[in-house]
């Protein structure tokens, strides 16, 4: 063995102790004649100590040894005299009595500690070094204690951890495949799953009526912080269950996450809330629930007189921002200017100020009394010293706009404390989403989700506004303005889907060729069932109390899925192109 311990692991109770440690060297520093050096390893770091009349050969070997050098020590437990009480191990330090070099480094390109000096770029280039930083150890530590609760919870309740192809059927119905085309079958393509969607369902025909999958996914979709073309699924489906038996179920599984990995207990039960609800008060269907500032429609109140922008408006919302009346004109022209950007597309921002000196100012005050002002103020619920912002147009448009801006003012103020968590389910999800530039409707989650039973009566309808009305048995878990997870109860019958195949507007022949072989399977005998996946990455960064998923997984993409560490993807040469039968069109 080449250690005795690792270098987190001595204590005080240790003293005395012949102990060997192996790591790499943080950094060596000389105090008279002494030398320290800070030996790491991903379980912490120890002070070594190599004294003055140590032998010569010994004290040279010290010297020599640079930053991310791979050395072994051995020698003995020593109290510290100079204790350092914000490390595990500042109580103790080795005196050095051995010292072998196992592997000597290069001068690396960036500090490897805490708070690291090289940029994003240059650390995604050296990613193994990175790795070795504690912030990312830490991360990667979490995302494993998090996969193992998740195994521990749902073999407890009866689940079985059941793999599914990585090579399969294009069906592109959302973002787009990555396809891999096949040697075997000249002309012919695989694709890599989104979900493994249509195989749990399968199972489910099967008779596997508990399965759970920690899968990897593939989206060729434009990247974000919170996005990667390869990502994991926490993947789950269960046959005889209704709405509540999946959220119960799965409830659980996040209560257990966050008291055994975090320390963290939830409400018991979680809150939920419909869609519906939700666009109407927070502007988005992922709301955060942490802060109030929630969105109030004011239409009525706020036309008929005389401002024509509201008066010709199918809605208008407000929100009151909190102790924000002492804004500047400069302060609020910039915030104007800021929901004018095409991220938020706000035509403008109507304020008014509850100043605390009691007095009322706004940027509509030719139009509307103070004491108009003040009615529209309390029916919002603001207070002396909030400010009041309004925005009008299309209700859902507007209500996303006023969302967003939402989110902003949060931020702003600090209200969105990443160690704050506050998760809730979305349930009663439009089943059905109209596309006036298709002129046909689209699956808003995916096409095997089934409508409320209670809404059976408008699914079967030809009107488009009976189809509109139609809920989803669908349900999404959302964390501090994060969806995690999301799922349905799926259609069983085959009729049923044939219509939704119908609704959607894919032919019996394009249902055949895409989807035919769960068609068939429901046609033996398919279980009513539902389930859910959560975004493993997601889950592990907002646990971490961070919005990027790159430091939670090992080797992530950049924003253009590029591998900058192995310079992927990458052309192949000629030969691979011809036993694919492949042709590039891709001009030099």
């Amino acid at each position: 063995m080449y250690r005795s311990h690792t270098c987190g692991e001595l204590r005080i109770a240790d003293k005395g102790k012949k102990v060997t440690l192996a790591g790499w060297v943080q950094k060596s520093r000389k105090l008279g004649g002494m030398t320290f050096i800070d030996l790491r390893d991903r379980y912490g770091i120890t002070q070594l100590v190599v004294e003055a009349d140590a032998a010569p050969a010994l004290v040279e070997t010290a010297a020599s040894l640079g930053r991310e050098y791979v050395i072994q020590v051995e020698g003995e437990v020593l109290e510290r005299e100079s204790k350092n009480p914000k490390m595990p191990t500042g109580e103790i330090e080795i005196k050095v009595l051995n010292i072998n070099i196992l592997n000597a480094s290069s001068v690396p390109p960036f500090t490897i500690e805490e708070n690291s000096d090289g940029g994003e770029d240059l650390r995604a280039k050296y990613r193994y070094l990175d790795l070795r930083r504690p912030p990312l150890q830490r991360a990667l530590a979490l995302r494993h204690r998090l996969a193992q609760e998740i195994r521990t919870y749902l073999d407890g309740q009866g689940f079985m951890e059941i793999e599914t192809p990585y090579l399969i059927k294009s069906t592109p119905e959302g973002a787009r495949d990555f396809v891999v085309p096949s040697r075997m079958n000249p002309g012919t393509f695989y694709a890599l799953p989104q979900s493994p969607q249509t195989f749990k369902q399968l199972l489910m025909v099967a008779g596997y009526d508990r399965y759970f999958q920690i899968v990897r996914c593939f989206r060729d979709e434009d990247l974000r912080a919170d996005r990667q073309p390869e990502f994991t699924q926490i993947d789950c489906e269960m046959s005889f269950v209704e709405q509540d038996d999946v959220l119960n179920t799965f409830e659980g599984m996040m209560r257990q996450m966050f008291k055994n990995a975090v320390g963290v207990d939830i409400p018991n039960p979680l809150p939920r809330m419909s869609w519906y609800e939700a666009m109407d008060k927070y502007g988005s269907d992922k709301p955060d629930i942490r802060f109030g500032m929630t969105i109030n429609d004011v239409t009525s109140m706020v036309q008929g007189c005389g401002f024509g922008v509201f008066d010709n408006s199918a809605y208008v919302g407000a929100i009151a921002v909190p102790g924000c009346a002492e804004y500047t004109r400069k302060q609020l022209d910039e915030l104007t200017e800021w929901v004018k950007r095409p991220q938020v597309g706000a035509a403008g921002l109507v304020y008014v100020k509850l100043n605390p000196d009691g007095s009322i100012k706004s940027s509509v005050d030719k139009f509307y009394t103070p004491e108009k002002l003040q009615a529209i103020a309390d029916a919002c619920g603001a207070r002396t010293g909030d400010l009041l912002l309004l925005m009008c147009g299309d209700k859902r448009k507007t209500q996303t706009r006023l969302g967003v801006l939402r989110i902003e003012m949060g931020n702003r103020l600090g209200l969105r404390d990443p160690h704050v968590f506050a998760p809730l389910w979305i349930v009663d999800f439009p089943l059905l989403e109209w596309s006036d530039e298709d002129g046909r409707f689209y699956a808003m989650h995916h096409p095997f989700t089934a409508p409320k039973p209670e809404h059976e009566k408008w699914f079967y309808s030809d009107k488009k506004e009976d189809l509109e009305r139609v809920c989803a048995n669908a349900y999404d878990f959302v964390l501090n303005g994060t969806e995690l997870g999301g799922g349905s109860i799926r259609i069983h019958n085959a009729d049923m889907q044939k219509r939704m195949f119908e609704v959607l507007g894919i032919g019996p022949e394009e249902a055949e060729y895409k989807f035919g072989f769960i068609i068939n399977a429901f046609k033996f005998g398919a279980p009513p069932h539902g389930g859910l996946a959560f975004g493993f990455d997601r889950v592990c960064a907002l646990f971490g109390g961070q919005e990027t998923i790159r430091d939670y997984i090992a080797f992530p993409k950049n924003n253009q899925g590029r591998d900058v560490m192995i310079d992927s993807p990458s052309k192949i040469d000629q030969v691979q192109m011809d036993e694919l039968f492949l042709a590039s069109t891709v001009k030099e």
